[in-house]
């Protein structure tokens, strides 16, 4: 293994400890990755007013920003979550951590792949979550 290969695996490693050790979570990941990033799923945002983008998949988050019209955004990964308009999927756009419903997205990839998880939290594993609705 060359220097240059164990010094950048020395830094992801470090960098996720420290994610870690600030009490950080990782949300999500796409499930399968592209590595030459050739088929990237992409959207369009269709609501005539606009789309909020929020911190998680629900309206009950905070709203971090909006996607004007028509404008294109990058997606990473889509998950099953709030029901909007019938529609109960979410995307995560790539170029940052925020969320927006699938109801307001035409999306021209239609092999988003699902998220999942890799920090989960004590809570998720107690019996008043796991008999949540919601």
């Amino acid at each position: 293994m060359s220097r240059r290969l164990a010094t950048r695996a020395g830094r992801l490693t470090a960098g996720v400890l420290a994610a870690t050790a600030a009490g950080t979570a990782l949300l999500a990941v796409p499930a399968e990755a592209t590595p030459d990033g050739a088929a990237r799923a992409y959207g369009t945002v269709s609501a005539r007013t606009g789309v909020n983008e929020r911190a998680l998949p629900s309206t009950d988050a905070s709203v971090r920003g909006i996607l004007r019209h028509r404008i294109q955004i990058g997606l990473r990964c889509k998950v099953r979550a709030q029901d909007i308009g019938g529609n109960n999927v979410w995307y995560q756009l790539r170029d940052r951590q925020t969320w927006v419903a699938a109801k307001y997205i035409d999306d021209k990839a239609a092999n988003v792949p699902y998220c999942r998880m890799l920090n989960r939290s004590a809570m998720d594993d107690s019996t008043q979550s796991r008999n949540a609705m919601g």
